[in-house]
C-alpha cells in the first residue's frame, strides 16, 4: 500500500505533467520558448505562496525564484548554510506529443506493458529488460505518444513535497532554502543562463536531474559550439575556371580536417569529441556547425584551438574565400567548481545515501545539467537521481519507490546540512 508521502508525490507528479511545457530549440532567441512554461511557473508560484515561501518572483524569462526562510532553534540564527534546489520546468521535444497522459501500473507483474492498444505501442521486456528490476512495484508509464516528463517534473514534485513537509512539521529544522524553477533546460540551459543570481544567494545548490536510484553526477562535459562561415566566389559554370570558389566543397574539406574517430559515435566515458552537426550551403556561402565536448578543461580548450587552426588553414589555402570562425562556451564541468570549502555539498549526497542504504552510482555525465552552468557562477551544484528511467523516450517510466527514495534524499540532505555533518 502506498503511504501518504508516496501518494502526495504521485499526485503532484500527475498534476505537473498535466501542464504541457515542452520546450523548442530556438537558440535562446526567445526565453521561454513556449507558452506552456509560463503556465507551469504560475502554477508553482501559487503553490509556493500557499506554503509560505517569500520573495517569490517570476522573471521576464519565466524563472521562478523564492525562499523558504530558515526554521532554527533559538540562538542558531545564521549558523546553517543556505542551500538551493534548481529544477527545470520544460519537457524535451523529441518529435512526440507535448501532451502527457501518464498511466499507473499497480504491482507490475514483469510482463510486456501495452502502453497504447489503439496504436499498438507495447513496451517489451525483451527490448527493455530494465523493467524487470521493478517487478511488484507501482510504476508510472506513458500512453506511448509522449515522453513521461519525469525529466524533470519528478524533481519538481520532489522539491514541492519537501517544502510542504518542512512547513508542516515544526520539529523539522533547516536553514534558508532557495528554489529556482527554470525554463528551456532541454534546449540549451537557457533558463539557468538567464538567472539573476542575486535572487539565489546560496552557499551551494542541487539539481535532481539524473535517472536510476543511486546516480550521482558532479562531473560533466565542458561544452561549447562553433560556427564556421565560408564565403566563396560565385560564377557561371561556362566561365568558372579560375574564378569560382565553391563554399560547399570548402566546407567538406574543413570537416575532413578532423579526426573521424573523435566523434560521439566513436567515443565513450570521459573521451571528448568534436561533432559536426550540420553543413548548410549554397553557391555563395556555407555554414558548418560543430559541438565541442570534453571533461578535461585543457583538452576542451585544445579542441577549440584546433577548430580555429583548421579554419585558418582553410583560409590560407583559399585566399580568395573568406573564412569566419565563432566559438561560444555553453557550460562547464561541475567538478572544476569544487573547492575545499564547498566539497561538503557532494559529501552530503554520499552521506545521505549511506544513511538511506543506497548504493552510489557515480557517473561522469556525457552531457550537462543546469548545475553545469550554475557551477561556473561559483555555486557548486551537483546532481542526484529522480528515479525515472529511459529519459527522452516514449518508453520513459517512473517507479514510485524510486521517486520516494529521491524525495528521501532531499529531506536527508536538508537535515544533514542543519546538523552540520
Amino acid at each position: 500500500m502506498m503511504h501518504d508521502t508516496g501518494r502526495e508525490l504521485v499526485e503532484r507528479f500527475f498534476r505537473y505533467v498535466s501542464i504541457p511545457s515542452q520546450s523548442h530549440d530556438n537558440g535562446g532567441t526567445q526565453v521561454p520558448s513556449t507558452e506552456g512554461q509560463w503556465n507551469m511557473a504560475r502554477r508553482l508560484k501559487t503553490e509556493c505562496e500557499a506554503l509560505g515561501l517569500v520573495d517569490l518572483e517570476i522573471s521576464d524569462k519565466c524563472i521562478l525564484t523564492g525562499k523558504l526562510p530558515a526554521h532554527l532553534p533559538d540562538g542558531m540564527e545564521n549558523t546553517v548554510p543556505s542551500v538551493g534546489f534548481c529544477t527545470h520546468m520544460d519537457t524535451v521535444d523529441v518529435c512526440l506529443s507535448p501532451e502527457i497522459h501518464p498511466q499507473m501500473i499497480h504491482q507490475y507483474d514483469g510482463g510486456d506493458i501495452v502502453l497504447n492498444a489503439e496504436q499498438h505501442i507495447i513496451m517489451k521486456t525483451a527490448e527493455h529488460p530494465e523493467l524487470l528490476s521493478f517487478v511488484g512495484q507501482d510504476i508510472i508509464v506513458t500512453d506511448g505518444t509522449s515522453v513521461l516528463g519525469s525529466d524533470n517534473k519528478a524533481a519538481i514534485a520532489n522539491v514541492m513535497t519537501a517544502l510542504a513537509a518542512l512547513t508542516s512539521d515544526d520539529s523539522a529544522y533547516h536553514g534558508d532554502i532557495y528554489v529556482a524553477f527554470v525554463p528551456d533546460e532541454e534546449c540549451g540551459l537557457f533558463g539557468s543562463k538567464n538567472m539573476d543570481f542575486s535572487k539565489f544567494p546560496v552557499d551551494f545548490a542541487y539539481t535532481i536531474d539524473s535517472c536510476d536510484v543511486g546516480e550521482v553526477v558532479y562531473e560533466t562535459f565542458n561544452a561549447g559550439s562553433a560556427e564556421v562561415i565560408i564565403h566563396g566566389v560565385s560564377a557561371h559554370p561556362m566561365s568558372a575556371k579560375g574564378v569560382l570558389v565553391n563554399p560547399t566543397l570548402l566546407a567538406v574539406d574543413f570537416v575532413n580536417m578532423f579526426d573521424r574517430q573523435e566523434t560521439p559515435e566513436c567515443t565513450e566515458g570521459k573521451e571528448g569529441y568534436i561533432w559536426c552537426q550540420s553543413i548548410q550551403s549554397n553557391q555563395s556561402t556555407a555554414a558548418v556547425h560543430l559541438n565541442i565536448r570534453d571533461h578535461n578543461k585543457e583538452k576542451y580548450e585544445e579542441k577549440k584551438q584546433r577548430i580555429r587552426d583548421n579554419a585558418a588553414a582553410l583560409q590560407a589555402a583559399h585566399p580568395r574565400a573568406k573564412v569566419e570562425c565563432r566559438i561560444t562556451d555553453t557550460y562547464g564541468n561541475i567538478a572544476d567548481a569544487v573547492t575545499a570549502d564547498n566539497r561538503k555539498a557532494i559529501d552530503y549526497i554520499y552521506e545521505a545515501m549511506k544513511q538511506l542504504s543506497i548504493e552510489p552510482k557515480t557517473i561522469a555525465m556525457r552531457g550537462g545539467t543546469d548545475g553545469s552552468f550554475i557551477s561556473t557562477k561559483g555555486i557548486l551544484t551537483p546532481n542526484y537521481f529522480t528515479g525515472g528511467m529511459n529519459f527522452h523516450s516514449r518508453f520513459e517510466f517512473l517507479p514510485v519507490p524510486s521517486l520516494l527514495k529521491s524525495y528521501e534524499m532531499t529531506m536527508t540532505i536538508i537535515r544533514l546540512i542543519y546538523e552540520g555533518k
